[in-house]
Parts: structure tokens; sequence; C-alpha cells
């Protein structure tokens, strides 16, 4: 039983952590967070809304600058002010908004937001329990080589979460009738809008799949979904 000991304790901590992470994403973005109004944009969400069938999809703003989107554990949709400030500026259309808004809820349908939390913590306990065991064997060299498997894991895990949102968001925006113009145009000047510089490193280590990735990914599935609804002659 002792043996166990340091997984045991790994586990326990990844739990303990999971509930402080929740507990502080909530309080943070209840502090930092007011709810959208957009006239332009509520138009466009409430076609969304109908699409889902139901009454409404409440986006709140998070008061930071960074260019971003995020779904919490609880089901609540941001987008980030320095996002918001683009659309104001022009540098982002409202279909191109209505795209981030519907990925964002695709995290949330899918479980995405929730799960990633779990997983963060989990892959915490598996990094510490991973690194004991390995510092065992490979002093010195065993924790950073734990450590670089377990990021490998969540850039895996979070590329599959991005590509299956970015097609419930196709899905969506089709079905609202905006389409997935919006959301291909929106990918081609993301890089530029957030100042990432993601296409000079490896796809396998980003935590997001590359441009040309998603975009092809896209339009895979409007292929499917034209020869789905091609009348047979």
């Amino acid at each position: 039983m002792l043996k166990f000991t340091p997984i045991l304790l790994a586990l326990a901590y990844g739990l303990v952590m999971y509930r402080f992470s929740v507990w502080r994403t909530k309080r943070e973005l209840d502090a930092n967070s007011t709810e959208l109004a957009d006239p332009i944009l509520k138009v466009l969400m409430d076609r969304m809304a109908k699409a889902l069938d139901i009454d409404r999809i409440r986006v709140h703003i998070y008061e930071i600058e960074p260019v971003n989107g995020l779904a919490a554990p609880d089901g609540r949709i941001f987008i980030t002010r320095g996002f918001f400030n683009k659309y104001r500026q022009g540098q982002v259309t409202s279909e191109e908004m209505a795209s981030v808004i519907a990925h964002e809820l695709g995290h949330v349908a899918l479980g995405h937001s929730r799960r990633r939390m779990i997983d963060f913590s989990g892959q915490n306990a598996m990094r510490t329990a991973l690194a004991m065991v390995l510092s065992r064997f490979i002093p010195g060299i065993g924790p950073w080589i734990a450590n670089l498997l377990m990021s490998l894991l969540a850039a895996r895990l979070s590329r599959q979460d991005e590509f299956e949102a970015d097609a419930y968001a196709s899905a969506l925006l089709v079905k609202a009738g905006i389409g997935t113009g919006p959301q291909k145009s929106l990918f081609s000047k993301l890089e530029t809008l957030t100042g990432a510089r993601g296409a000079a490193m490896p796809a396998w280590i980003m935590s997001h799949p590359k441009t040309d990735q998603r975009i092809a990914a896209i339009e895979a599935n409007e292929a499917k979904w034209d020869g789905a609804i091609t009348p047979r002659t």
C-alpha cells in the first residue's frame, strides 16, 4: 500500500486543484465581466438561438485586453473586451463575431469546458505521479520528461476539442442562415488580431490547430453535408 501512496497523494492533489480552479475561475469572471448588449450581434444571436430552439443566447464581456473567446465550466460564454474592441473598430465583422460565439457554444454543448478543467487537474496529478516515478530511474531529468509528456498530451486533447467545436459552430451557422464564410475569414485574420506566431510552431505542440487545418476541416464537413443533401437523380 505504501508504494501507491505518492500516486494517491497526487490524485488527491489533482482533485483539490480542480475544485480550487473552478472556484477561482468563477470568482474572476463574476468580478470582471458584464453582459454583452450590442443590437447587431443580438440579431445574429437570436437567429442562432432560434436554430437551437432556445429562448436566447447570453454572452458576457470579460474585461481583459487579449483577443479571445472562452466558455466557462459553468456554461457561460465570454468574449474579451479586446476582441469586442476589434469588432467595434471594424476589424471583425458581426458575422465573424457570431462565429466565435457559435464556437464557444460548441465547447459548452460538447462538454469541453468542464472536461478541460477536470483534464487540467488530472494532468497535474499525473504529472506529479509520473515525475516521482521517473525521478527514481532518471534522477535530475525525470520531472522534465514528465512535464514534456503531459504537455504533449494536453495539446493533443485541446486540438481535438477545437476541431469538434469548429464543426459544431459550422453546423449552427449554416442552420442559422449565416454560413461558414465568416468562420473561415476570421481564422484567416486571427493570427494578426492576436499577434500570435503559432505558424512557426509544430502543430503537435500547439494547443490550437493551425489555421489551414481548421479551414480544411470545415470545408471537408461542408463537402460531406452537401453530399448528404444532394438529391439523387
